[in-house]
């Protein structure tokens, strides 16, 4: 393909792109498909000869499409949202040609010196503390990781690279192997599994904080085990709160956690993936309250913020903690600007070597949107879930199982575990709306999640009257 078949072909596919996504709601949302479809369908080795681009694009409709859940339909109402706009889109095309592997000031000095300045422009956004701001002579500053699980598992090796010198400055006999064995990390019973992960990746000790009853870690339920744990002659030194939880959009109490965190020389990191978003509004910045006390904060534009995937924010309080813990200095990586208090090498604050120039899709985003548009998108989705509880609440077959704060409803039919699975499997199976469920204080709870950047209040309507057709079905099976 030379440039000029690029032009038409380059053209042909935002055709394609607008095409599907102008009549994405025509696809069934959820595929029909069983595991192993798409072996029968293409051949077992990959062609000697070169093919056609259009025989090419026959197969992403013959061979692809029909094995696609579409995360970007109005009826997709499952887990969280997956951001997607127009800007973005192009900005990524514009990433993808430029092609830089901006590990280094140096490898390319637009790709990290963008990347700097958005995230301070997305943390002023939020209103974070000026000591996460970079600025040009903060200690603080932003990154841009691959995902929130990166973030979290960044922050726990950090915190874990900072307790092990720690102790070892005033104990200089201890090794590092008997300290490590001693490092305990806590986290939210809540919280989403790539926390734990991140422990058992970390080779550290995790344990679970119980909740209260809108599901939250409260500071009393913190302080009790971390209090236990050093009495046992362990060392508390890390704890991950949510704010937002996958299941419930629950939030942690960061403002009294904070200071527990501070005063136990804990290293506290703040998972806000979904939620983070929200804070942008005025209304929501309260629940983000407590954020100064925090080592690392982090969310996903690519959830919610129109950004595509990959861009996950993250921002620390000192950078020489997670460049410390990371820093490795080949030769053929140096370069005669790295010491300039001006340039950081991003390669230190993550754990690939490469990482593409993602910055560029936050300021296609924030440009062409602005604050206000964003705060519009948000608030929009925020209305429609209020819409959907209005419904659930109005038919007592139904109940609300937690506190609706975002874009997300979690809701049950009245009756047992069993009946509701049942329902959700008619859902899943129907292919006309999709939605997840999580487990709340042991019930099977169905999760409506305002997902699509097209979702609009008759997608509202039509998905609970779908939900309610089906469960009226299913009362009508398990009468007779």
């Amino acid at each position: 393909m030379d440039a000029a078949e690029f032009r038409r072909r380059g053209k042909e596919m935002v055709d394609y792109v607008a095409d599907y996504l102008e009549k994405i709601e025509e696809r069934p949302v959820y595929p029909d498909v069983e595991p192993g479809y798409l072996r029968s369908l293409i051949p077992t080795e990959a062609p000697v000869e070169p093919e056609s681009y259009e025989d090419i694009m026959k197969d992403v409709e013959r061979v692809v499409m029909p094995g696609i859940t579409h995360w970007h339909s109005p009826n997709f109402f499952a887990y969280f949202p997956a951001a997607s706009s127009y800007p973005a889109m192009l900005a990524d095309m514009l990433c993808t040609a430029i092609g830089c592997i901006g590990f280094s000031w140096a490898a390319s000095p637009a790709c990290t010196e963008l990347e700097t300045i958005m995230l301070d422009w997305l943390g002023k956004m939020l209103q974070l503390p000026e000591c996460f701001i970079a600025g040009t002579d903060g200690h603080g500053g932003g990154v841009v990781q691959g995902t929130a699980s990166e973030a979290t598992l960044v922050s726990l090796l950090a915190a874990r690279c900072k307790a092990v010198r720690r102790v070892q400055t005033l104990d200089p006999k201890k090794s590092e192997a008997e300290i490590l064995s001693k490092l305990v990390a806590y986290t939210s019973e809540q919280a989403h599994s790539s926390v734990e992960r991140a422990a058992l990746i970390g080779a550290v000790m995790m344990k679970k904080v119980p909740t209260d009853n809108l599901y939250g870690v409260r500071e009393e339920m913190l302080k009790k085990m971390v209090e236990e744990d050093k009495a046992a002659g362990l060392i508390p030194f890390y704890f991950c709160a949510t704010l937002g939880t996958t299941p419930s959009c629950a939030f942690d109490h960061i403002a009294d956690l904070g200071p527990l965190c501070n005063q136990e020389n804990m290293w506290m990191h703040i998972d806000a993936a979904y939620a983070g978003s929200a804070f942008i509004c005025p209304e929501f910045r309260p629940l983000l309250n407590g954020v100064e006390y925090a080592d690392s904060f982090n969310f996903n534009p690519h959830k919610w913020m129109l950004v595509n995937f990959d861009c996950s924010a993250m921002w620390v309080k000192k950078r020489t903690d997670i460049i410390g813990a990371f820093k490795m200095e080949p030769l053929y990586l140096k370069h005669e600007n790295q010491e300039s208090g001006l340039v950081t090498d991003y390669r230190h604050w993550q754990i690939p070597l490469g990482r593409r120039f993602r910055s560029l899709k936050m300021w296609f985003v924030f440009r062409m949107y602005g604050l206000q548009g964003l705060q519009a998108h948000i608030r929009k989705q925020v209305g429609l879930a209020k819409e959907f509880e209005s419904l659930v609440r109005a038919d007592k077959r139904f109940e609300i199982c937690a506190p609706v704060v975002m874009g997300l409803v979690c809701f049950r039919l009245k009756g047992s575990n069993e009946l509701n699975q049942s329902l959700l499997k008619k859902i899943t199976k129907s292919r006309e709306i999709h939605l997840v469920p999580c487990q709340l204080s042991g019930s099977f709870v169905l999760r409506l999640a305002i997902c699509s950047r097209s979702t609009e209040s008759r997608h509202i309507q039509q998905a609970w009257q779908h939900i309610t057709q089906l469960a009226f079905e299913l009362l009508q099976e398990h009468r007779h």
